[in-house]
């Protein structure tokens, strides 16, 4: 069965999930991965989208809007007392310098980019990014620098998009292996209470299938930017649900599959 029909069997057959304990687990891998990349598709399009959409406000907003500034040592200076907050359209820039404002101030805002005393920030889509000026190999950096990068920044902001991509992808993979991992050993107390002959590596081939239905139904929300309250909990909640139904099409007489 190629993994386009694995895909389509997990979202509705817990009997077939149990049938794919038996596979290579390099075919389990790169189903992972396959399921990985559906799931980030919502985040990496709104965020390249805002991004590029941010690019070509900053341009006009750091002509005209901010002050002088240099970013020093991981650090924003200027002569600005308080926060400012240019809004352009749909999108806003938020300028401090003072310390005032962190992260955590940025997050429930949306199409936002904000320059910070110690990071840039941006929020879009529903997720939030966050890039300290220490990531910038230079030691000293003026607003004049970034009004020449920013003229010949077409070149550069698909190298960032690209590199971006790529490693929010295989964060997102390492963070899909190990929720699958440790639902897996939760797999465990599961066949002990269901009195089921499976082991370790049979359980984390079914519970890389059995995350599908709640991956997919986040992605969905992702995609209409909708917030799920408690979302963990759903997502824990409904893979274990999955996973036990799963283990219980797996006959009782039968013994764990060696590798």
């Amino acid at each position: 069965m190629n993994i386009f029909k694995q895909f389509y069997k997990s979202l509705y057959s817990p009997k077939d999930i149990a049938s794919f304990r038996s596979q290579g687990i390099g075919k389990t891998i790169l189903y992972v991965f396959f399921l990985t990349f559906l799931s980030i598709l919502p985040a990496i399009y709104y965020s390249n989208t805002a991004i590029t959409g941010a690019v070509g406000v900053f341009k006009e907003t750091i002509k005209k809007d901010l002050p002088n500034f240099t970013i020093e040592n991981g650090e924003l200076h200027s002569p600005e007392t308080k926060p400012i907050t240019v809004n352009k359209g749909n999108f806003s820039i938020i300028f401090d310098s003072t310390g005032s404002m962190d992260s955590d101030n940025v997050l429930n805002t949306d199409n936002t980019l904000a320059l910070l005393r110690h990071e840039i920030v941006l929020s879009a889509g529903g997720e939030k990014h966050s890039f300290p000026y220490s990531m910038i190999a230079i030691n000293s950096i003026t607003k004049e620098d970034i009004e020449i990068v920013i003229e010949s920044s077409n070149t550069i902001i698909t190298i960032f998009l690209t590199v971006f991509s790529i490693a929010y992808y295989l964060f997102s993979s390492a963070i899909q292996f190990i929720q699958i991992t440790i639902l897996a050993l939760l797999g465990l107390l599961l066949k002990n209470i269901t009195k089921k002959q499976l082991n370790y590596r049979e359980l984390w081939r079914m519970t890389a299938y059995s995350v599908t239905i709640p991956t997919i139904f986040f992605t969905i929300m992702a995609v209409f930017q909708t917030q799920v309250p408690f979302s963990s909990l759903i997502n824990w909640f409904v893979c274990l649900t999955v996973l036990l139904l799963a283990i219980q099409e797996v006959p009782s007489s039968e013994q764990p599959i060696s590798d």
